[in-house]
């Protein structure tokens, strides 16, 4: 069994098939997925697809620093009502993208502060976008993030540095299929010695990042390639692949299970 424990099904190229998606995941073993929100809006669709899927589908709700500048006055308070449903196990995808810096950076620390703040006080997991930005994202981390706040670095590309100073805060590590692609992911495989299997989930990130070298090749990437990524973890790991599989089922299970969240 699998778990994807990161698509964006709230993106149309995969609502336009959404159970046929289900369907395929399904038969490729992909049991439970993790639905990431990164605003308002999508975290309110993500609700509905919970409702309709209750048994296959976990959210997140969060505002990605991409949609910083865009988010309401009231956000917080939107995002606390929201975190509030049964099917939401961590706050985010939220954080710092200093590389495209679509929001104004003030604008991508405040609302990721805020957000933070909002984990730590439902105690639910942070569920953590970072580009080009260790140096300051780590900073308020470190400043704001309660001990007992679990992390998970989504979509984690970096280098054996990236991962040991993530590591060492205690951060969890998702793997995509950026860790197919040989045209850039010599970072990430250098770095898979140091990578704490018992932090360790996988996630699609559909409907992109699409593992290279499926023939014929998929139009997009969905929950059902899980394995594919999984395949070439465990051949990276030098271990079977079912073990893997046990293992990223357990550990994602773990991360986002139940959480006493606050009044």
């Amino acid at each position: 069994m699998w778990f994807d424990a990161g698509v964006n099904l709230t993106n149309k190229r995969l609502l336009k098939d959404l159970d046929g998606v289900m369907l395929r995941a399904q038969q490729a073993e992909v049991r439970k997925q993790l639905i990431i929100s990164t605003s308002i809006d999508e975290a309110e669709q993500a609700i509905k697809l919970c409702q309709q899927f209750p048994e296959q589908l976990v959210m997140t709700v969060g505002i990605h620093p991409h949609d910083a500048g865009e988010a309401p006055a009231d956000y917080k308070q939107k995002l606390k009502e929201l975190a509030q449903h049964p099917g939401v196990v961590a706050i985010g995808e939220c954080g710092l993208d200093f590389n495209r810096n679509y929001s104004p950076r003030p604008e991508q620390e405040a609302v990721f502060v805020a957000q933070i703040e909002l984990a730590n006080e439902l105690n639910l997991p942070l569920y953590l976008h970072e580009r080009d930005a260790i140096d300051r994202q780590i900073e308020l981390l470190n400043q704001y993030c309660a001990d007992n706040t679990l992390c998970l670095t989504h979509c984690f590309t970096g280098g054996a540095d990236e991962l040991k100073r993530y590591a060492k805060r205690g951060h969890w590590f998702g793997i995509t299929g950026w860790l197919c692609d040989d045209r850039r992911n010599q970072e990430l495989v250098a770095a898979l010695p140091n990578l704490p299997l018992d932090r360790l989930v996988l996630e699609t990130d559909a409907p992109f990042l699409l593992p290279r070298g499926i023939k014929p090749r998929p139009k997009m990437n969905e929950p059902a390639l899980l394995p594919v990524i999984g395949e070439t973890l465990a051949k990276h790991l030098q271990i079977s692949t079912q073990k893997l599989a046990e293992l990223t089922y357990a550990n994602t299970e773990r991360f986002f299970g139940p959480g006493e969240q606050s009044d």
